[in-house]
C-alpha cells in the first residue's frame, strides 16, 4: 500500500501519526486473502477495486475526523464497501449492479468481520446513495458515501492524461490558458 490516489501521504510511513492510526483500523483486514483478491478487478477506469477501497477507506477516515464520526468504523467500512468478486464491467454482471452490490458487500463483510458494527454495515449498505434506497443513517455512512464519490472522481480524472495521451492534456491546458487570458483582458477593459 503506497498512498490513496490524490493524496500525498505515504500510507507506509509509520512515522506519521495519522498513518499509524489509519493503518491500525484497517491492517487486520487488509492482509486477508478475500480483500487482496480485490486487486484482480478493475473498479473505475484503470484503478483496481483494492486501490479504490484503500482510497475510500483513507478519505472516509479523514472525513470522519472532520465531522466528528467514528474514524475506525468509517475506515473499516470504506475498505470493505465493495467486497465482491466479479467484474461489473462485463455482460455477465448481475442486472442493476449499482443497486444490488451493497447488499452483497455487507453480506461478505459480515462473514469476514466478526464484530461488524451497525454503523459499518449501514455505511457499506448506503454507500451508493442516492441509487440505493434509504438515506445514510449515521455520520460514518455519510463519510463513506462522500469518500466513495470523491475517490471515484479522482480515480478517473487523474488517469485521463494516461488514457488520452499527453497531447490531449496539453491541449486542455492550452484551452484553459486561452480562456483565462480572455477573462483577464475583459477585466482590464
Amino acid at each position: 500500500m503506497k498512498k490513496a490516489i490524490g493524496s500525498r501521504v505515504d500510507l507506509n510511513n509509520m512515522d506519521n501519526p495519522d498513518v499509524v492510526e489509519f493503518r491500525k483500523y484497517i491492517d487486520e483486514f487488509f492482509d486477508e486473502v478475500k480483500v487482496k483478491k480485490l486487486d484482480n478487478f478493475n473498479q473505475h477506469f484503470r484503478t483496481s477495486r483494492l486501490q479504490h477501497s484503500i482510497n475510500v477507506a483513507y478519505y472516509s477516515f479523514l472525513i470522519a475526523r472532520k465531522i466528528g464520526a467514528d474514524q475506525r468504523a468509517a475506515a473499516r467500512a470504506g475498505l470493505l464497501h465493495d467486497l465482491y468478486w466479479y467484474d461489473w464491467h462485463t455482460k455477465e454482471t448481475p442486472q442493476l449492479h449499482a443497486f444490488l452490490h451493497p447488499r452483497l458487500a455487507v453480506r461478505n463483510a459480515s462473514r469476514l468481520v466478526d464484530d461488524l458494527s451497525d454503523r459499518e454495515a449501514d455505511a457499506i449498505l448506503k454507500h451508493m446513495w442516492p441509487l440505493y434506497p434509504g438515506f445514510p443513517k449515521y455520520k460514518e455512512s455519510l463519510a463513506v458515501t462522500l469518500a466513495d464519490k470523491y475517490a471515484a472522481a479522482l480515480e478517473v480524472t487523474t488517469q485521463w492524461g494516461r488514457f488520452f495521451g499527453e497531447t490531449s492534456v496539453r491541449k486542455a491546458r492550452g484551452s484553459v490558458k486561452r480562456v483565462k487570458s480572455i477573462i483577464d483582458k475583459k477585466r482590464r477593459n
